[in-house]
């Protein structure tokens, strides 16, 4: 098609530590009990480096990490295989589904942020690391609370999750709206980042209310403001460096980018 300088069309958000969860706490505390229950202890650091990928790649990402697998290898006698990571997987689906109940409040600022995209007539799509009974429980909850996607693409419908494109193809698709310039994926992670540049798409990293800080909102008003702003200085810099050219504390903040991004689209730029 002809070069497009038009308006944005669509966003497509995230969920844990984007829409709901703040701190994306849901994913982190789970992978934790599940390598408990293995008999393979991890940390909560070592939980959230993969965040944002599908969730039985996740469990394969921590199983990589040298020290994890040093452990694996001490109690179980050799490295962990591929049916070790299915059968991981299988016993983190029901712990998953269990906890996300507890997780799904709405971030402060969604209600908002969703009417300002509707205001400008941008469609609404998700995407996720979960799988799609788990995005199903968090899509029951958010309608209670007022947020619907206009779509909703969960990682095991599709070839492979973040940080491929196919999610964001697949809401395309489902959306309607075309080219993909006149995007913008916002997401907590650089995986998150990483599936919207490879989808051609504007991308915003979440920092304050995502995997980054890592804490409820209740443990985030607890910190002084030192020690928050260091935090946030580091998880900034760290989605920068996935490919971000932009950030912000929450998707309540996204709206005021919007105008900068058209702006960039008018004048023949591209993500």
């Amino acid at each position: 098609m002809a070069e497009y300088r038009g308006p944005l069309r669509a966003v497509i958000l995230d969920w844990a530590g984007t829409i709901v969860d703040y701190g994306s706490c849901a994913p982190a505390g789970v992978f934790a009990v599940l390598f408990e229950r293995w008999r393979v202890p991890i940390t909560m650091q070592q939980a959230r480096e993969p965040m944002g990928i599908h969730k039985r790649d996740h469990v394969a990402a921590i199983l990589r990490m040298p020290e994890v697998a040093s452990l694996w290898a001490a109690e179980h006698g050799r490295a962990p295989n591929d049916a070790d990571i299915e059968a991981m997987y299988q016993d983190l689906i029901p712990l998953q589904l269990d906890c996300l109940p507890r997780y799904a409040d709405l971030v402060p600022g969604v209600l908002e942020a969703a009417a300002a995209f509707r205001a400008r007539e941008l469609k609404i799509g998700t995407t996720t690391g979960y799988n799609r009974e788990m995005l199903n429980v968090l899509l029951d909850a958010a309608r209670k609370q007022g947020f619907e996607p206009d779509c909703a693409v969960s990682a095991d419908e599709v070839p492979a999750g973040r940080p491929y494109p196919w999610m964001c193809y697949r809401c395309a698709i489902e959306l309607e709206v075309y080219p993909l310039a006149a995007y913008v994926k916002i997401g907590d992670t650089v995986p998150d980042i990483e599936e919207g540049l490879n989808s051609g798409m504007w991308t915003v990293g979440v920092v304050k209310t995502g995997n980054e800080i890592g804490l409820s909102e209740t443990d985030v008003r607890a910190l002084d403001s030192g020690d928050l702003n260091e935090r946030l200085e580091r998880g900034y810099a760290r989605l920068r460096a996935g490919g971000a050219p932009y950030g912000v504390d929450g998707v309540a903040d996204a709206p005021a980018l919007l105008d900068e991004i058209e702006g960039r689209l008018a004048r023949g730029e591209r993500p």
